[in-house]
């Protein structure tokens, strides 16, 4: 499948923007708002749904094709563009995201033409899936493991390099004995939470 890579699924989901002449603030507009101001990282709503590895959500205008003969085509709505790598079933992780975060995804949703609500997370499920798009060329960002996996292989590569750092010039059993206390951390530590910003910037949590 053109969408999966081993576990791994790239899910691409357009859904038409609910256009209102009547209303103050243009549902566009809103989204935007909305969207701009919504958590990242540890507190993105998203790391709440199973399956995550990474997700962008994206007000798009227009898309301007010119095609042979001359003629320019222009999309008849404004779309919210909802793309998401995640590991797993994508009916499972599309119901999950109305039981996890129900406010959220209202809260988006409910600017986009058909959005059924979330009473009934298969009936969600259902409308994301009519919206979706194929994703065409799908290369997965993460080598087909869970998102606890991949947040602890990353952890382990951050504090490795800190081991490094702070074990220079040390006599081999010095290494040997600080190396076994490290990877006995390392080893039963718990991932860090999901979109952990010390992943991202690097930082290091051990002593």
């Amino acid at each position: 499948m053109a969408n999966q890579n081993g576990k791994m699924y790239g899910l691409t989901i357009l859904s038409p923007i609910l256009s209102d002449p009547k209303i103050k603030i243009s549902h566009d507009t809103a989204l935007r708002m909305y969207l701009q101001n919504l958590d990242r990282h540890e507190r993105s709503p998203f790391t709440k749904v199973p399956g995550t590895h990474i997700c962008r959500l994206v007000v798009m205008d227009d898309v301007v094709f010119v095609g042979s003969p001359a003629k320019e085509e222009h999309l008849k709505s404004k779309y919210l563009i909802f793309n998401s790598n995640l590991y797993g079933g994508v009916d499972q992780y599309l119901e999950e995201m109305a039981r996890k975060i129900p406010g959220v995804v209202d809260d988006i949703w409910s600017h986009c033409v058909g959005y059924p609500g979330v009473t009934d997370p298969r009936a969600f499920a259902a409308y994301m899936k009519k919206c979706q798009v194929e994703t065409t060329f799908f290369f997965a960002d993460v080598n087909d493991k869970t998102v606890e996996l991949t947040l602890k292989a990353l952890w382990t590569k951050v504090e490795f390099t800190a081991f490094i750092e702070q074990n220079q010039g040390r006599s081999t059993a010095e290494l040997q004995r600080e190396f076994a206390a490290f990877w006995e951390r390392v080893r039963t530590s718990p991932p860090p939470e999901a979109g952990a910003r010390l992943l991202i910037e690097g930082q290091a949590t051990g002593a």
